[in-house]
């Protein structure tokens, strides 16, 4: 194998490094030559790098390697493929400061208050599906002397799995090690615009691995993502993104009854009761409207009720503490926010933001820098409005950019109404010192994933996933990879020459 650096080119470099995808442990270009440009969030046509340009042909050599390679990888005992997980965690975690940069560089999330920790959790992920291996476990039923009955938790098979671009490296640690722990193979479909910390992430993995057990193809959504999806040889569809699309894919793979998950789009309240408004409170609400990275997270607390006696005092420390916040190059240790991924998405932030201006009051932020160094990159400001409305737009639609919705509340029965009234369910977070109020609230509400007290993160172990519109199926946990990545058969074998049992289903 040839080694792969992925690290931006030099200055004056003549031409950006080119990336090859990996399909049956080997480096290869797409079957017809093409390639796309992969560039800088932070610079405005500053070319990071040349991936192939993935098609239908390619997702078809991906799949024919990892359905060669899955009955050696399924067939080996969980011990076996446990080392192998945990020898990646290692080495990933040699390699951390390098997938940081690389993230970095590539999504526009700050190196140190986003991409270093999204490394670190890679490693984790690894290490604790690693650890779960041999917990893949069936059961035995009581069924008498004379039989012998039990189930098996088996693998699907080969598992597409198609990323975002928001946390490449984090949501490949959700389905990456789960699956291949339960002795699936994988066929990822690295996101379009950022599929660079995914290639050096393949190439760590491809140096403990056998060939296509794991195998990594670039290009757009619309022809290897939609190929991926399509394809007869995938038993598994996991997907990560935005609902509409989401929807699409759940439609395509079911036509032809694949097993999916899909992990959606949100739009999550953030409930602030009444008492002391303190900085842990403060930090904590900082936390939870993911405006260091953007706001480019699907658990971002973007609705922000304030009960009305603290609603001036909590705008008023969180306008201080957002606006402390520094903006800038990701690549930079001193940035806490970087950039947004594309001009596309920079624009339809900007969109909100104008009718968020024409609407609400600005705590906070507005328009984006349109001279100095901010203006060379995709780069927003974080934006704090208040005089919110729950049937306001900006209070219903997924915006993904930094931008927080405050509205003012007083009665429990109607924050907590508001909070539900969404299409979305897969993230909230209550802030309360009663205990019991807090607990009630957060049983109230109709989402996957609640925060109680903290601004939270995706922690190993704890099942995570959304309820309504937020998605299907759950990650992150021993439960979400049997679940997601196994399937159950039922093994009944006649023992001796006993009775045979008196109560049958079937035929």
């Amino acid at each position: 194998m040839t080694e792969q650096s992925v690290l931006s080119t030099p200055t004056g470099a003549a031409s950006p490094p080119t990336r090859l995808m990996l399909i049956g442990g080997d480096w290869v270009e797409a079957a017809d030559g093409g390639w796309r440009e992969i560039t800088s969030p932070a610079r405005r046509g500053s070319v990071l790098a040349r991936v192939p340009r993935g098609d239908a042909a390619d997702v078809d050599r991906a799949v024919a390697a990892a359905r060669e390679a899955f009955p050696a990888w399924r067939d080996q005992h969980f011990t076996a493929r446990q080392r192998l997980l945990l020898r990646i965690a290692d080495a990933l975690e040699d390699r951390a400061e390098e997938l940081a940069r690389v993230t970095a560089a590539d999504t526009g999330n700050a190196l140190r208050t986003q991409a270093r920790p999204e490394a670190a959790l890679l490693v984790d992920l690894f290490r604790y599906f690693g650890g779960v291996a041999g917990e893949v476990k069936g059961t035995t039923l009581p069924a008498g002397a004379s039989q012998l009955q039990y189930t098996r938790q088996e693998p699907l098979g080969v598992v597409g799995a198609i990323l975002p671009w928001n946390s490449p490296l984090m949501i490949a640690g959700f389905k990456v090690p789960a699956a291949l722990a339960a002795g699936n193979t994988l066929v990822l479909k690295a996101a379009e615009d950022a599929p660079l910390s995914i290639l050096l992430l393949a190439e760590v993995c491809q140096d403990v691995l056998p060939p296509g057990v794991l195998n990594v193809v670039t290009g757009t959504g619309r022809a290897a993502g939609a190929a991926l999806v399509d394809h007869p040889g995938v038993d598994k569809v996991s997907f990560t993104g935005s609902t509409e699309v989401g929807r699409g894919i759940a439609s395509r793979a079911g036509e032809r009854l694949a097993h999916v998950s899909l992990e959606l789009g949100g739009k999550n309240p953030s409930i602030v009761f009444p008492g002391e408004v303190s900085d842990e409170l403060v930090d904590g609400l900082v936390a939870s409207s993911r405006i260091t990275r953007q706001g480019q997270s699907c658990t971002a607390g973007s609705r922000l009720y304030l009960h009305r006696d603290v609603h001036d005092e909590v705008l008023a420390r969180l306008t201080d503490r957002l606006g402390a916040l520094r903006v800038g190059d990701p690549l930079d240790e001193a940035s806490d926010i970087g950039a947004v991924i594309n001009e596309t998405q920079f624009d339809s932030i900007r969109d909100y933001l104008e009718e968020g201006l024409a609407t609400m009051r600005a705590e906070l932020g507005g328009l984006p820098p349109t001279s100095g160094p901010l203006a060379e990159g995709f780069f927003h400001v974080p934006t704090l409005f208040s005089g919110g409305d729950n049937a306001f737009r900006l209070a219903r639609e997924e915006i993904f950019g930094p931008v927080v919705v405050a509205i003012p509340w007083t009665d429990v029965d109607d924050v907590v109404r508001m909070a539900n009234d969404s299409a979305y369910g897969l993230a909230a977070y209550v802030w309360s010192k009663d205990v019991d109020e807090a607990i009630t609230t957060a049983h109230r509400l109709e989402a996957g994933w609640v925060q109680v007290n903290q601004g939270g993160g995706q922690v190993v172990g704890q099942s995570y996933g959304g309820y309504k519109q937020s998605g299907l199926g759950r990650e992150v946990s021993l439960e979400g990879m049997i679940a997601g990545f196994t399937q159950t058969k039922q093994v009944n074998v006649r023992l001796g020459h006993g009775p045979t049992p008196t109560t049958r289903t079937g035929t």
